[in-house]
């Protein structure tokens, strides 16, 4: 046992050094994604200076449209298809319409103006809704399903990739 502790760990340590790394599992990439723009709407929260508020909700905006993009074109229909759950996967593709419509509300403002902040903490309250439920949820039953999380994973993270590069201007 410890000799494959070590090695893992050296492997690990070679990743580091070449730049290497292994292919990411889709529900840690998205887990990553959940626990950073959680973070993102917490800090608002403390924020007082409308430049900081500005920049952190540009930040925000484009983490969610990447994120809801790569659910809808690769994580949703493969789940959909691997657990046959439709209801839970109709329901988080509501909860994306809803956070689209409210994210183009927020894009549409300016910080300051009468209930933005109100509205970013709205749609922070949703997503951390929505971020509970697929993790307590969705994400138990994708990993039960046996879907080819590593695969999926690649995908997400090669089309996120893109979709950064191309909104993120």
């Amino acid at each position: 046992m410890a000799i494959r502790t070590k090695t893992r760990a050296h492997r690990a340590a070679n990743r580091k050094l070449t730049g290497a790394s292994a292919t990411p599992d889709a529900l840690a990439l998205l887990k990553a994604d959940h626990k950073e723009v959680k973070a993102w709407f917490n800090q608002y929260e403390d924020l007082s200076d409308n430049a900081q508020k500005a920049a952190l909700v540009a930040k925000i905006c484009l983490a969610l449209k990447v994120h809801t993009t790569i659910e809808e074109e690769i994580f949703y229909p493969a789940a959909r298809q691997a657990t046959k759950d439709n209801a839970l996967l109709d329901e988080a593709n509501v909860e994306h319409a809803c956070a689209k419509d409210l994210l183009a509300q927020i894009e549409a403002m300016k910080v300051g103006e009468n209930l933005f902040d109100a509205k970013v903490r709205v749609l922070g309250e949703q997503i951390k809704h929505h971020v509970k439920e697929e993790e307590d949820e969705l994400f138990p039953e994708a990993r039960e399903a046996k879907m080819d999380l590593k695969g999926l994973g690649s995908r997400m993270a090669a089309r996120k990739a893109e979709l950064i590069r191309q909104l993120g201007k």
